[in-house]
């Protein structure tokens, strides 16, 4: 795996964050390079003032930091903290961070886009731009070709302004685009629904993962989920809107929740949803967060978790692996870990080798979920 980014004889040493023994994965891909490659063309002014939005590990941040004014904007907890270790370990100058859900800095020079997989992510972000931005302002993105498809330049077009794109370079594409559209849309950062046979009415804010329709997922486990009386400490890892908290809530009204996400966006819209669901009453926290880490061990009695399989582009399981490990990590003993996940992921081996073969068991099955329970 490469950890050296070397472009216009300058080099720099860049790590996923967390840094993992054995990674495989590259802290940075070929539309970082892309976009260094065009900016460095254009040949401009020291300490430029740059808006980086979703910048995955910090790779733009490192490079344009080294001259210019740099303003990270990010959903993800893990991309602040990478981006931070990365550049203390390149002797950076610092930046500034801020969330999706901020507003965007005054007098920016030039906005640099890694595109989100999600287009109310995307429209959210395209509508905040025009809102903030001059129309002299230079918006550049950037994606896999294969990703940029002619309802993606709608967007920009709808919400943004003038957008063309360029030639594809290593599988990527730039877009090109200003905040010159002849009107500025209003878009709600919230979208709401009810969960059907549910007492829960949920919020979304728009990086939430499934936030315009409950995921199958969390649907299959909503009725296997515990109920007691107890004052158990429980923990959704991986929490997104919050559902699974709410419902942990309405089961077990004596228990303290803690609700558990990288994403800023998921924290923010599982904290509204605890709030409006249960009111004030209920002990709940959101936390953003890598995992668990700094959660005191053998702490809690039931975990909860729902995990993602993948990380930004990259398809994995090692966020399923640390999730299982950080889980067991602050269990106490006789503490219980639940876990939904597609059948053919194999989690109950992972988590046979991680708690012994004879403390994990079905809860319930289909054609395509399983529910595990390891005991610790």
């Amino acid at each position: 795996m490469n950890i050296e980014l070397s472009l216009h004889d300058r080099n720099l040493t860049l790590y996923r964050y967390p840094v993992r023994t054995n990674e495989t994965l590259q802290a940075w891909d070929a539309g970082d390079e892309y976009l260094i490659n065009h900016v460095e063309e254009l040949d401009l002014a020291p300490n430029q003032n740059i808006l980086i939005i979703n910048d995955h590990f910090g790779a733009l941040s490192c490079w344009f930091s080294n001259i210019h004014n740099v303003t990270l904007m990010s959903d993800s907890f893990l991309a602040h903290t990478g981006t931070n270790e990365n550049l203390q370990r390149n002797h950076c100058r610092p930046i500034h961070y801020i969330t999706c859900m901020d507003a965007i800095p005054d007098s920016i020079d030039l906005v640099l886009l890694q595109l989100p997989k999600s287009n109310r992510h995307l429209t959210w972000i395209l509508s905040q731009l025009r809102q903030q931005l001059p129309s002299h302002v230079p918006v550049i993105a950037v994606n896999k070709a294969k990703e940029i498809h002619t309802s993606t330049l709608k967007l920009f077009e709808k919400y943004l302004g003038e957008t063309k794109t360029s030639l594809a370079w290593k599988k990527h594409r730039l877009v090109f685009s200003q905040a010159n559209s002849r009107t500025s849309l209003p878009v709600s950062p919230i979208t709401e629904w009810k969960v059907d046979g549910e007492d829960i009415r949920l919020s979304n804010l728009p990086n939430v993962y499934s936030g315009e329709s409950l995921d199958l997922g969390a649907r299959f486990i909503l009725p296997h989920l515990p109920s007691t009386d107890k004052q158990l400490k429980i923990i959704d890892l991986g929490c997104g809107n919050g559902v699974l908290s709410v419902k942990l809530a309405q089961h077990n009204p004596n228990a303290h929740i803690t609700s558990v996400d990288e994403s800023f966006m998921a924290v923010q819209s599982a904290q509204k949803n605890m709030l409006d669901n249960l009111g004030q009453a209920q002990q709940h926290q959101c936390v953003a967060n890598n995992c668990l880490d700094g959660f005191e061990e053998n702490s809690t009695d039931l975990v909860v978790c729902n995990p993602p399989f993948h990380q930004q582009q990259a398809i994995t399981d090692h966020i399923a692996w640390q999730m299982f490990c950080d889980a067991k990590h602050v269990l106490a003993k006789g503490g219980q870990l639940i876990v939904i996940g597609n059948r053919h992921l194999g989690y109950d081996g992972k988590l046979s080798r991680l708690f012994g073969k004879s403390q994990v068991s079905t809860v319930a099955s289909n054609k395509k979920f399983v529910i595990l329970q390891a005991t610790k």
